[in-house]
Order: C-alpha cells, then sequence, then structure tokens
C-alpha cells in the first residue's frame, strides 16, 4: 500500500505577523517554520497504516524552502520525499495542480493531506487535489480503517457528530487533528533521514487563480476606560450606545 502525504512548510502561529515592504505578501522577517499541524497528524496516520499493513509513505512538499520539513517527515518514518520547488503563495489551486503533476506517475492507494493549514486555513488544497483526480474524497476524517481495499472513515461534523463514509482506493482524505498522537522525531530517525531519497521535481502551473491587490492588518481599536459612580458609567455607556445606533 502506498500513501501519498502533503507536508507544507508553514509559518508558526505564534509568530508576529507583519506587511511586507509591496504591500501585497507577508513580511519574512521574525517568521518561525515548522510542519504544518494538521499535516504532521496525515504523517503520524500513514505511518501506522504503513506499519500496521506494511507499504510505503511518500511525503510532498510545495515550496524552495521546505527541506526541513519534508527531512522531519522522513525522520518521523516517511520513506521518500518529493520537493516541488515553486512558491505557490496564498493559491491553493496552483499548489493542487502542481501536485498533481508532480506525483502522476505514483500508482498510490491513498492521499492523505492536514485538514486546513495553520497560517491560511483555508481547507482548500486537498480537495482541488481530489477534484483535479476525480477521486472520491472524505473530509475532516476524525478516525480511519482501511480493509478489503476499501477506506472506511468517520468525518467531524458540526455540533461534534460524526459521519461514517465508506470510500474504494484510491481516495483521498484530508485528516482532523487529534485522530492520533503524532510520535517524537528520534535522533535515530534524524539520522536515518539523511539517506533518505529527497526528488525534486520542477512543475510550473499553469494558471493564477489569485491575484492580490493589498494586504494590510487591521486597525488595533484600544478601550476605553469609564469612570465613575454607577450612575456616571450608566450615563455615558447609554450615550455611546446612542452614539452608534444600537438603541
Amino acid at each position: 500500500m502506498k500513501i501519498i502525504v502533503l507536508a507544507k512548510h508553514a509559518p508558526d502561529p505564534e509568530s508576529e505577523i507583519s506587511v511586507a515592504s509591496d504591500g501585497k505578501s507577508i513580511s519574512q522577517s521574525g517568521l518561525v517554520y515548522d510542519i504544518n499541524d494538521w499535516d504532521r497528524y496525515a504523517v503520524e496516520e500513514a505511518i501506522r497504516i504503513k506499519e500496521e499493513k506494511g507499504g510505503e509513505v511518500v511525503v510532498v512538499g510545495v515550496g524552495t524552502n521546505c527541506d526541513d520539513t519534508l527531512r522531519k517527515c522522513l525522520a518521523m518514518g516517511a520513506d521518500r520525499a518529493i520537493k516541488i520547488p515553486v512558491d505557490t503563495s496564498f493559491d491553493a489551486y496552483q499548489t493542487a495542480e502542481v501536485i498533481k503533476e508532480a506525483i502522476k506517475d505514483e500508482q498510490f492507494d491513498m492521499i492523505f493531506a492536514g485538514l486546513m493549514s495553520q497560517d491560511l486555513n483555508n481547507a482548500q488544497v486537498g480537495v482541488l487535489l481530489a477534484a483535479m483526480l476525480d477521486l472520491p474524497v472524505a473530509t475532516a476524517v476524525a478516525e480511519l480503517k482501511v480493509e478489503d481495499g476499501k477506506v472506511i472513515a468517520r468525518r467531524e461534523l458540526e455540533g461534534g457528530y460524526l459521519e461514517e463514509v465508506e470510500l474504494p482506493t484510491p481516495c483521498v482524505l484530508t485528516i482532523q487533528s487529534g485522530i492520533n498522537e503524532p510520535r517524537y522525531v528520534s535522533i535515530m530517525g534524524i539520522k536515518r533521514a539523511k539517506s533518505k531519497e529527497m526528488k525534486e521535481v520542477s512543475v510550473t502551473p499553469s494558471i493564477s487563480t489569485l491575484e492580490i491587490e493589498k494586504m494590510y492588518l487591521p486597525p488595533v481599536k484600544k478601550a476605553e476606560m469609564i469612570e465613575g459612580d454607577p450612575s456616571q458609567i450608566a450615563e455615558k455607556i447609554i450615550q455611546i450606545l446612542k452614539e452608534r445606533g444600537l438603541i
């Protein structure tokens, strides 16, 4: 069984965000990158299935600087990596398109992607890739079982409900966080990762589906402290509500 896992090299959500001087991109100054958190669960789930049923786990990364994330996936237990050195920025369609081209010769059984990325939260790449490959897809998978050439997945819905679906292989699954407990990368894993294959595949997107006109941080509004005795505070609050058309 061969499982392809999409692993994004994404900025840490705790990083301080600022707009670059061009006004259309994020400044790289101060950003700390690591494997996207949802993708970490996807990699772990793929490795667990390989350990139980045998096969191969192939991780795919898009970007010129995604080597560290791919090496981390190899250290976790993935067998080889495919790097696509193109910057698709915020364009999820382009990301899915170059991945489709890079894996077209891989005879895979499943593709795993994290439900979303920790920087953009669009949750689009996995489903777009499924559509491009004309494959069945299940999103927000919280439980997973593979048996008799089919996949039984339990999807997370709103309100804490789960929906069970059955998919034939090949198929695409987007993995929800909490499906497992991702393993720590060991020293031996890091050493083994150095000898594993990381193939670079050059692919150029055919079209651009996103144009950024302007990027800016939302204005920061400071809270107004109202002082005085209770009657004065109440009067001031009523005045503010009237000024804003709320009463």
